[in-house]
């Protein structure tokens, strides 16, 4: 009589497996969420009652609720997409050229804020240019929305340590104190300007497909992130 039979556990998802399975399920959620916020707004466009305050307002619930969900699913897509990353297909990397396009995409908040981007001459590394902008315009937008009263200062610096590149990422903003490995946590809230994302979590993800490591360390005011990447 044969014996009872005993489960093989799972093999665990790879990284490719797992930004496969994410993508797909984005690509299925944008559909009803489209469909949710384009009816809500013609419902609220071709209303009959007038001055029907709670109906305009349920509408504006429905709306704004797809849009924000619609915000999760595209930071969710942007971590599939970094979970994909293929080192075989690396590339130079000039990073003072892409950080100035992640400034030039930013430029309407950097303006609106008053906000001050400094940084001085950045490497050449192997990787992916369109993740790693993608980095940086995550960074600049974490910073923006930790803004104090006073105006903001964001440095991003570089320095050679061996066979690495050490980076940082500092300013003067609100800080994250003893939220340092919090603030990768994807959809974690660290401020009240600050919309929960997986933007830093995105970032590390991007940082470690590329052969590198990031941190967060306490400050006296504001934040400083540190990423190593290798050098080329």
């Amino acid at each position: 009589m044969p014996g009872p039979q005993i489960a093989t556990p799972a093999a665990p998802r790879t990284d490719a497996e797992l930004s496969e399975f994410l993508m797909r399920a984005c690509h299925d959620l944008r559909g009803p969420l489209r469909t949710v916020r384009i009816y809500s707004e013609l419902m609220a466009k071709n209303r009959t009652a007038v001055g029907d305050h709670d109906n305009d307002q349920s509408l504006g619930f429905m709306a704004s609720g797809a849009t924000a969900a619609g915000a999760v699913v595209d930071g969710i897509t942007d971590y599939a997409l970094a979970l994909a990353i293929d080192p075989a297909r690396f590339q130079p990397a000039l990073l003072d050229v892409i950080l100035r396009s992640a400034m030039a995409k930013q430029a309407l908040a950097i303006r609106e804020s008053g906000a001050q981007v400094v940084y001085g001459e950045l490497p050449t590394v192997m990787g992916d240019a369109d993740r790693l902008l993608q980095m940086f315009e995550y960074l600049l937008d974490q910073a923006l929305r930790r803004r104090g009263s006073e105006q903001l200062r964001i440095d991003f610096a570089a320095e050679r340590q061996n066979d690495a590149w050490l980076f940082t990422v500092s300013d003067n903003g609100a800080a994250v104190a003893d939220a340092q490995e919090r603030a990768f946590t994807p959809f974690a809230r660290l401020h009240s300007n600050q919309r929960p994302g997986p933007g830093l979590a995105i970032c590390r993800a991007i940082v470690e497909r590329h052969g590198g490591r990031m941190w967060a360390e306490a400050a006296r005011e504001g934040c400083v992130f540190r990423f190593t990447l290798p050098a080329e």
